[in-house]
């Protein structure tokens, strides 16, 4: 028997426009002044007052519920388990493609939740010091492939994480320099128990094939508490990634230690045509295979539009 109804589709996700979300700010004070916005964005990226107040700071209140949540939990458990184990660091992953603003994102947020009452430890570490060093990527015929899911030194990054989830102190890790586009040798930055740790990168979503005999396999967003990924269309991507290929040809690629300085001679149309190509056959591929499938294992999704503003939020329905 049919009822003639129209099946109803389930959305695993709740979506917002830009004025519907910006509401929901409701009264969390701007902690951060314009003159501390001017220094986080990267290049290219638009950040001001308007966006925080818009976009960061609902994010921020929605993530101070988060947070605090896991914390009664946590408490509720331990009293369960008569344990006295020191609370565990609340993990955020912020994903998504190479020109799309990772960095700039993950900075915000860093410092308005570290504004927060009773001024939590906030850290960030990128992933990028997680790759295996340029010696060995060539050796292995990987250097076409920096970026992808096997450029990188997954046991030490899962290493790392584990360490940090467990209270460990003084955990480091490994720094990466995008002026000489390889891992610093001899060079560690210390995580020493924060409170919320930001984790950011191209691939912090990826998962693996699962073996047939039900062992376990870690994955980096199993250590995850709350993870962003941040979207826009392709052909936007494209134009952002060749705009600052074109930027950074005028600028750090005239450094002579910079890796990519061999460029910084290029005229207008051969940058333009050496970014294309790059983007093509290296960063399109990747975002096809290995970054865009991961978007829907996220929590929340800001879209951008061709401004760098977010046009559109979308968050995982509990």
């Amino acid at each position: 028997m049919t009822t003639g109804a129209e099946p109803q589709k389930y959305d695993p996700y709740r979506s917002f426009t830009r004025a519907q979300w910006a509401k929901l700010r409701d009264d969390t004070p701007m902690t951060l002044k314009a003159s501390e916005i001017e220094k986080m964005h990267s290049m290219l990226d638009r950040l001001d007052l308007k966006e925080v107040e818009e976009i960061y700071l609902p994010l921020s209140r929605l993530l101070s519920y988060y947070v605090s949540s896991a914390q009664r939990l946590f408490e509720s458990e331990r009293r369960f388990l008569r344990i006295r184990d020191r609370k565990m660091p609340y993990i955020i992953g912020v994903a998504g493609s190479v020109a799309v603003g990772k960095s700039t994102t993950s900075r915000v947020l860093q410092a308005l939740l570290a504004r927060w009452s009773p001024k939590p430890k906030v850290d960030l570490i990128t992933t990028d010091g997680f790759l295996h060093p340029n010696a060995y990527l060539e050796r292995e015929g990987l250097m076409d492939k920096k970026g992808f899911p096997e450029s990188y030194n997954l046991g030490a990054l899962l290493a790392f994480l584990s360490d940090i989830k467990a209270g460990r102190p003084g955990v480091r890790a490994p720094v990466y320099s995008h002026l000489t586009y390889d891992i610093v040798p001899n060079t560690t930055v210390e995580i020493d128990q924060p409170d919320i740790l930001i984790v950011e990168g191209l691939n912090v979503l990826q998962t693996g094939r699962l073996p047939a005999d039900g062992k376990a396999v870690p994955f980096v967003s199993d250590f995850f508490d709350f993870s962003v990924f941040i979207d826009a269309d392709e052909d936007i991507l494209r134009e952002w990634y060749v705009t600052r290929f074109l930027r950074l040809r005028d600028t750090a690629f005239n450094d002579p230690r910079s890796y990519f300085n061999r460029y910084a001679g290029l005229n207008d149309e051969e940058a333009r045509k050496k970014a294309l190509s790059i983007w093509n056959t290296i960063n399109l591929v990747n975002l096809h295979e290995n970054v865009l499938p991961t978007r829907p294992r996220a929590t929340l999704i800001l879209k951008k539009g061709s401004d760098h503003v977010v046009e559109k939020v979308s968050l995982r329905r509990l």
